[in-house]
């Protein structure tokens, strides 16, 4: 998981504007919402990036490249992640929160499960 630094394009007194993607494959844009403490994800994909932005709550993005230690990241609102291919990964609301998830790859519609592959065990659990 990489956090992503998100820099205003223009900026004037009407406020701004900002680009959270450029010259990205998109395949699918996904809108998540979080009940305080629910958990999604515990899974990994073997061809899919996942951008991950939080419009509102809070939620932690638990993930793990295979073979070392887990990271804990507590998302705000405006804050932008990237999940690579591999990175086993789970999300769980810290409160009750609405993320949008950008993907390149098998991974809407129809094609959601094709490229997902559940960990045996969890990285992060619901309360």
């Amino acid at each position: 998981m990489e956090r992503i630094s998100l820099i205003p394009a223009f900026k004037d007194a009407r406020g701004e504007i900002t680009d959270l993607l450029e010259n990205e494959n998109i395949n699918a844009i996904t809108r998540i919402t979080f009940s305080k403490g629910a958990v999604r994800g515990n899974h990994y994909h073997k061809q899919t990036t996942q951008w991950n932005y939080l419009i509102s709550g809070r939620i932690m993005l638990v993930s793990q490249v295979p073979g070392e230690p887990m990271v804990e990241t507590v998302m705000n609102p405006g804050d932008f992640t990237v999940t690579k291919p591999h990175v086993r990964h789970a999300l769980v609301g810290l409160d009750d929160a609405e993320l949008l998830v950008f993907t390149s790859g098998p991974r809407g519609g129809k094609e959601y499960e094709s490229d997902t592959f559940r960990l045996d065990v969890p990285l992060a659990a619901g309360t």
